[in-house]
């Protein structure tokens, strides 16, 4: 099973939710502890975190599934 089958099982409502928590987390984090170092790396990573699923998110079941078709014609 990939880790990405999980995501899959989780309703489009679940799947904006683990997009934006992070992000939302790491704002709050800023506003209560100020601009610090800590701060400034949980805001980029979970940035990156939100733009790649929101994204990448109409492509992934497409994706794997080209991925898992090239793996096959590969291991032939």
């Amino acid at each position: 099973m990939l880790p990405a089958t999980i995501l899959d099982d989780l309703s489009p409502y679940a799947r904006v939710a683990t997009a934006i928590a992070p992000f939302l987390a790491a704002i709050v984090l800023r506003l209560i502890f100020g601009k610090n170092r800590v701060t400034r790396i949980l805001l980029s990573i979970s940035t990156t975190w939100f733009a790649i699923n929101i994204l990448l998110a109409p492509y992934s079941a497409s994706m794997r599934r080209d991925l898992e078709h090239l793996w096959v014609i590969v291991s032939r």
